[in-house]
């Protein structure tokens, strides 16, 4: 099943092209916002899936395209974010130290959104696509050959990335978790629609063309290790989203009116604008095709506010 949120965080299920409105199947769940209910709704869902398909089943939905859809899971409690986890399509000898870092859930925007560059000093802007896996259920120091039971589905995850922003003290967090730097949608897809999320092919274009092109065959820990080896440092919540890391050959500078799109297989199309109003520009070359040239570091700034002149 395909869970969304539309107009004014209305709860709807994708058949085809339309979406159906199910609010009313789940109105009863406790909850303050849009927030808790989906989770909520991941909580019991055992027992509403069921009326959710009928619901969805009768009919009467309204076409996607004359719906603004918002993001399937607006405040999560956890959003973790794999770091440096494929392997490079074979240019990596051996994987990594399996490592992550947390997004700030406030970060989240949805289909349609804009991401918008803050006014920083740095290398330079990337969004990196992903695949990220949805908990179901709370897992604590669970196994990797369990951790599929605790997951309730997948969606698409582009994780801003502000690079070498090294002036800011303690900058990781501020250059990976700044307002607006996690995009997600368009919508929920239950993990039952996925037949194997590691032979999965991720593409992301910007203004149409295609930037990165990869499989998730190429990840090197798994979602199940990934599970577990959170799960020893902290709890999953049910809704937390779990961001399985990119390959970051085709990553290039993001800038001023982008139009940046992410397919995975199954999971729709997400789309985001990109917004700088200093109008930095840099070079659209992507970090694989500066390494084919035999040039090091990221693209350099061209112009606008902090370019090396």
């Amino acid at each position: 099943m395909k869970l969304l949120y539309f107009n004014d965080f209305r709860l709807g299920v994708l058949r085809g092209d339309s979406v159906v409105d199910v609010t009313s199947v789940v109105q009863n769940i406790p909850h303050t916002g849009p927030g808790n209910l989906i989770i909520g709704v991941i909580e019991r869902w055992s027992d509403l899936r069921g009326p959710l398909e009928r619901a969805a089943g009768a009919g009467g939905g309204a076409p996607v395209t004359q719906v603004k859809i918002r993001p399937p899971l607006p405040k999560p409690v956890n959003v973790d974010c794999m770091a440096v986890n494929y392997m490079e399509d074979g240019t990596r000898k051996e994987p990594a130290p399996i490592n992550a870092f947390h997004k700030s859930p406030g970060c989240i925007v949805g289909h349609g959104d804009t991401v918008i560059l803050p006014d920083i000093a740095l290398s330079i802007f990337e969004g990196e696509a992903e695949l990220a896996a949805v908990i179901g259920k709370r897992a604590r120091h669970v196994t990797a050959a369990r951790a599929m039971e605790h997951v309730f589905g997948y969606v698409n995850f582009i994780d801003g990335s502000a690079r070498d922003a090294t002036t800011l003290g303690n900058s990781f967090y501020q250059v990976k978790s700044r307002d607006t730097f996690a995009p997600i949608g368009p919508y929920l897809v239950t993990a039952d629609e996925i037949a194997d999320p590691h032979k999965l092919q991720v593409r992301l274009w910007v203004n149409g063309v295609l930037k990165q092109n990869y499989n998730t065959d190429d990840m090197a820990n798994k979602i199940p290790r990934c599970i577990e080896w959170i799960s020893e440092i902290h709890d999953l919540e049910p809704g937390d989203i779990l961001a399985t890391g990119t390959n970051h050959r085709g990553l290039s500078a993001l800038q001023n009116g982008d139009t940046v799109e992410l397919e995975i297989d199954g999971l729709g199309r997400l789309t985001v604008k990109i917004r700088d109003d200093l109008n930095r520009t840099w070079a659209r070359e992507t970090r694989l095709e500066r390494e084919q040239k035999g040039l090091k570091g990221y693209t350099p700034q061209l112009t606008g506010k902090y370019a090396k002149v």
